[in-house]
């Protein structure tokens, strides 16, 4: 399988190489081409036009090896057939127009010192380089011109929105978490009822903003509780379920624990939910389920879990699918790495972890730096989750999405430098290798095409949210533990209670570790 996928690698990358080598000698001999028609239709004469096309011909000759070779070779050191491949918008066309510029500024330099083998006049040399950079972007960049037509097209066709004769209820579990607290506003803003049910173990600062509304019924309980699950069902249209022991180091500490949160406790609320006749479930997920991977992934990829806290969401997406059947659906989202402010802050995120650290330490420190994660903020992840409550059942049900931007997949170096653009004083320190080993790049273009989601905010808008929380004093030290999962557990979370012991998911979730999964697959 291996080898069959280099050679696959091997052969996209030379039909690229061949398709750039066309476009190169393309814009080289549509510049001549020009030149020659400017001298036979402005200057004018049959003698003239001969003589301009001789020189076309013989200048195409001496170009065209030296150009191509060295066009390509460039190409590939700047990544268009390998890493920058998963370039997005704006900065894929940035890779192009250094790449092309450089190639042809080379090219000059060398028909300088060499003007009697290499020679080009000044003007097909500059529209050598603009047909070039245009050829080049508008082939990179056509299928995204071409999705957002459709998207466009599909909306003006689109029939009138539902109007329901009622917006709804809605459980949220969990929700005065991370993503939570910035989900409420927006379900309370659409018109849902919502009831919370959380346990509150960050306190009730999360939603306090929100707490007093007319449409907001709290449940302060341990989702946990079967009874308490049990009563919070009662009259709900949809449930989101966001409750979970979240991140590679908290769920680290206490596997018993985790095992239980994260994946006994979503069995037993997806069952209440389907046994109470809910006919809308979405479940919190993780792109950390893909592990480590040099392919571009999507929501059909195989699964390389290189955690407990992804090895544990695989077990509960297992869970929702094999309780799936024509009354129950549920919705599955991987939410791609999170960054930005929310009304519960969490500062051990690389985005924001390394944004404080610039500002209050002064220091950037990458560890490794050219691995890939798929970023999205906070506020985007909310609107995600609003989008999926919002949808036809016939576009969600059953579905897996990964949830994110193709423009926010970022190796760590690239947000490193992000940072340091807006927090220019802080020094950006490389070190070595990481020894977090997962790696990867998302597509998601399934959730953009099904239900129009496209993220709002950018890294740099969250590296500012950070930067003014910080300098206005909101955030007063963001090493407080309560702004890190990891270290909150370990001084004694309000919740950390024995774990029940439960055979079937611990059973589950270790038939999720990368071993087992390959011995399935084989």
């Amino acid at each position: 399988m291996i080898r069959f996928r280099q050679k696959r690698l091997t052969f996209e990358m030379a039909v690229r190489m061949v398709a750039d080598t066309v476009m190169v000698n393309t814009a080289l001999l549509t510049a001549l081409a020009l030149r020659y028609m400017w001298a036979v239709g402005v200057e004018g004469g049959v003698v003239l036009a001969q003589a301009v096309f001789r020189q076309s011909v013989i200048a195409y000759l001496n170009s065209f090896w030296l150009l191509t070779p060295l066009s390509l070779t460039i190409f590939y050191l700047s990544g268009f057939y390998t890493h920058g491949r998963a370039y997005r918008g704006r900065y894929k066309a940035l890779v192009i127009a250094q790449a092309v510029s450089l190639s042809i500024l080379i090219y000059g330099f060398l028909s300088f010192l060499f003007p009697d083998a290499i020679s080009l006049p000044r003007s097909v040399v500059f529209l050598t380089w603009f047909l070039t950079l245009a050829l080049l972007i508008g082939a990179r960049l056509w299928s995204k011109l071409w999705i957002t037509l459709q998207n466009a097209e599909r909306r003006l066709r689109a029939s009138p929105a539902i109007h329901h004769d009622r917006a709804g209820n809605v459980l949220v579990i969990g929700g005065a978490g991370y993503i939570g607290s910035a989900l409420l506003p927006k379900l309370l803003r659409e018109g849902y009822r919502v009831r919370l049910l959380d346990s509150l173990i960050y306190g009730i600062e999360p939603i306090q903003n929100t707490l007093h509304h007319p449409r907001l019924e709290l449940m302060h309980a341990d989702f946990r509780q079967i009874d308490k699950v049990v009563g919070a069902m009662r009259d709900i249209d949809a449930v989101v379920h966001l409750g979970a022991i979240v991140g590679d180091p908290a769920c680290a500490l206490d596997e018993a624990l985790t095992t239980e949160v994260n994946s006994m406790a979503t069995r037993m609320i997806a069952e209440v939910a389907k046994g109470s006749g809910v006919g809308r479930f979405i479940f919190a997920s993780t792109c950390s389920v893909y592990g480590a991977s040099d392919q571009l992934l999507d929501e059909f990829s195989a699964l390389e879990p290189l955690s407990l806290y992804a090895r544990s969401k695989i077990a509960s997406e297992k869970v929702l699918r094999q309780l799936t059947d024509a009354n129950f659906a549920p919705t599955i989202l991987r939410f791609a790495t999170i960054y930005g402010l929310s009304e519960r802050p969490r500062f051990d995120l690389v985005v924001n972890l390394l944004t404080a650290k610039a500002l209050v330490e002064g220091q950037i420190t990458i560890q490794g730096g050219e691995q890939w994660r798929p970023f999205l903020h906070v506020d985007d992840a909310a609107l995600a989750v609003l989008k999926a409550l919002k949808a036809p059942p016939s576009a969600v049900n059953n579905q897996i999405f990964n949830v994110g931007s193709d423009e926010q997949n970022l190796t760590i170096q690239q947000v490193g430098e992000i940072i340091h653009r807006i927090v220019p004083t802080a020094e950006l320190i490389s070190r070595g290798m990481d020894t977090d080993k997962r790696n990867y790049r998302v597509n998601f273009s399934k959730i953009r095409g099904s239900l129009d989601f496209i993220p709002q905010r950018t890294i740099e808008q969250g590296v500012h949210q950070i930067v003014e929380a910080i300098q206005s004093g909101q955030i007063k030290d963001y090493k407080d533990a309560k702004y890190n999962n990891a270290r909150f557990l370990s001084e004694g979370g309000a919740y950390l209670l024995a774990p029940r012991q439960s055979g079937w998911n611990y059973d589950l979730v270790n038939q999720t570790s990368p071993q087992s999964l390959v011995a399935a697959s084989g």
